[in-house]
């Protein structure tokens, strides 16, 4: 793994509590040029990247997340922000959601939920923070498809929404996994996904509302 970050402080510790864990981080910088040097040197699982990175400390994280993801298609890519933001971040991830993650810097701080999400990056999947679908799932909107969803269907699109499988959700709210095959069954069909596009439905139904 690959960490890119501007805070010394914040980075050391990022880097210490996943040697812990046991993952290995192969390389360390607060500079998108040497990022990516390590990035092709090294052709990591994941490359972890603050979204605001020097000089202007405005996007720069996500331009490199998207350089790395064109050059290296292998490579996952989890973005840490220390706001929620739902413009840039989610944009990207309507791009490609393969592989690509955004978390909130505060969710460092849980080293399960962390190293969770960047298996599920490593091995291609898509991962939004918890925090990120919930503001969303709560601001107010036009009425339209997702306005037809019951509870449960809207608390398995938010599970979704996190990145989680049905298998994941199974465990999560405990029901049966055919339960949670019909759920996310009729929130597709609410949301008008056609079957033909079965690869990427789950992202369709999640960007439903994280785009608008």
């Amino acid at each position: 793994m690959i960490i890119a970050e501007d805070s010394v402080i914040f980075r050391e510790g990022l880097v210490r509590i996943l040697t812990e864990a046991g993952v290995v981080v192969a390389g360390q910088t607060d500079d998108v040029g040497r990022l990516h040097e390590l990035v092709s040197t090294h052709r990591p699982d994941v490359a972890v990247l603050d979204i605001r990175l020097p000089p202007t400390f405005t996007d720069e994280g996500l331009r490199a997340a998207r350089d790395i993801r064109e050059r290296h298609p292998g490579v996952g890519v989890l973005v840490l922000s220390q706001y929620v933001e739902t413009g840039s971040p989610l944009r990207a991830l309507a791009r490609d959601p393969r592989g690509f993650g955004y978390l909130l810097k505060e969710r460092v701080a849980d080293i399960d939920e962390l190293t969770d999400a960047l298996k599920r990056v490593a091995d291609g999947q898509s991962v939004v923070d918890p925090e990120v679908v919930t503001r969303l799932l709560g601001r107010r909107r036009p009425a339209g498809p997702l306005d037809e969803l019951t509870d449960r269907e809207h608390e398995v699109l938010a599970l979704m929404a996190e990145g989680r499988s049905n298998e994941a959700i199974t465990h999560r709210l405990g029901v049966s996994g055919k339960t949670v095959e019909t759920h996310v069954r009729n929130v597709f069909a609410k949301l008008r996904l056609e079957p033909g596009r079965q690869d990427h439905r789950r992202v369709l139904a999640v960007l439903a509302y994280l785009r608008r």
